[in-house]
């Protein structure tokens, strides 16, 4: 078995304390945490807790400790780090969004691709059990029309409260930026390219983030009805993703399909997302480690997260 690979993180928010967190607990054969790097001093205190992993003193100190970076940092330092990174021969696993300037992010996309750049972005559905379940199901189906409802009782969720001063904002936050667009992704792996069609957005007074959404698009030939809102439930994060009112994935890792009866009928091993995570994140860090050799890997490429981020950011700059 290959050695593992050096990871270097930067930021050290919910994000990054996950990845690190997953590293430790059961991905040790696929990665060796070697550097944190955090402006916050609470991070430092926070990392001094969980383990023995360094605080460098700068984002160029855990650069040059890892050979693969991991960027969790607010989506404004994106580029900018994996372009330093990339530019010191390391691979780069990237938060999405890419970024919040649709210009740079193709730009940097295009250098990448050009260059032969060892980088993926975080979708975690491209290591999900429940998605490959939902992929088995849908080899017996011929795609019709899917549903994607996501519904929130606040907006930061209330263990994002720490980084609301960016994710309550409209400049780089908001709930289709960081939830809408896994679902998204799952789309444009399951039925094709995704266009928007038609879609409106609500907006509070100031600069806050979005409200609502409401966007119709097409996925390959698959029309898509996209629904999004704040306040619509009583439950933290609510979802679903409804393929041919057959086949859904509900609440990030709940695999269903309707049974004879009519209901729905969750998978065998179905569980939900608090279980799931661990093994999703152990199987995202199987690929960052594959990703960082050059090897094949499921993770997400630069090209998927460039196009989720364009249908994005069309439905958040609708009139």
């Amino acid at each position: 078995m290959p050695a593992p690979i050096a990871l270097g993180i930067i930021g050290f928010g919910i994000m990054g304390e996950r990845l690190l967190r997953a590293a430790l607990a059961h991905a040790a054969e696929s990665v060796t945490p070697v550097g944190v790097w955090d402006p916050s001093p609470a991070a430092a205190a926070r990392l001094s807790s969980i383990a023995p992993v360094p605080m460098r003193a700068s984002a160029e100190a855990v650069i040059a400790a890892c050979d693969c970076l991991y960027i969790a940092a607010p989506p404004a330092a994106h580029i900018p780090l994996a372009r330093q990174a990339l530019a010191a021969g390391r691979a780069v696993f990237l938060e999405k969004p890419l970024a919040t300037d649709l210009a740079a992010a193709r730009a940097f996309v295009a250098d990448a691709e050009a260059s032969g750049a060892r980088a993926a972005v975080n979708f975690p559905m491209a290591s999900s059990p429940a998605v490959g379940q939902l992929a088995a199901w849908q080899a017996a189906l011929a795609p019709q029309a899917l549903v994607i409802e996501t519904d929130f009782a606040t907006w930061p969720r209330g263990w994002q409260q720490d980084a609301a001063s960016w994710l309550a904002r409209r400049a780089e936050g908001g709930f289709t930026r960081e939830v809408v667009s896994h679902f998204l992704f799952l789309t444009r792996r399951r039925l094709g390219p995704l266009l928007v069609q038609a879609a409106s957005v609500t907006y509070p007074d100031g600069g806050g983030a979005e409200s609502a959404i409401v966007a119709r698009l097409t996925a390959g030939d698959v029309p898509v009805t996209l629904r999004g809102g704040v306040g619509t439930t009583a439950a933290e994060d609510s979802n679903r993703w409804t393929l041919n009112d057959a086949i859904r994935l509900r609440d990030w890792s709940i695999a269903e399909r309707r049974s004879p009866d009519g209901g729905w009928a969750e998978a065998p091993d179905a569980m939900p997302n608090e279980r799931m995570r661990p093994l999703v994140l152990k199987r995202q860090l199987a690929g960052v480690a594959a990703m960082t050799r050059g090897e094949a890997h499921p993770l997400a490429t630069l090209r998927e997260a460039l196009e989720v981020q364009e249908v994005v950011e069309a439905i958040l700059t609708a009139a």
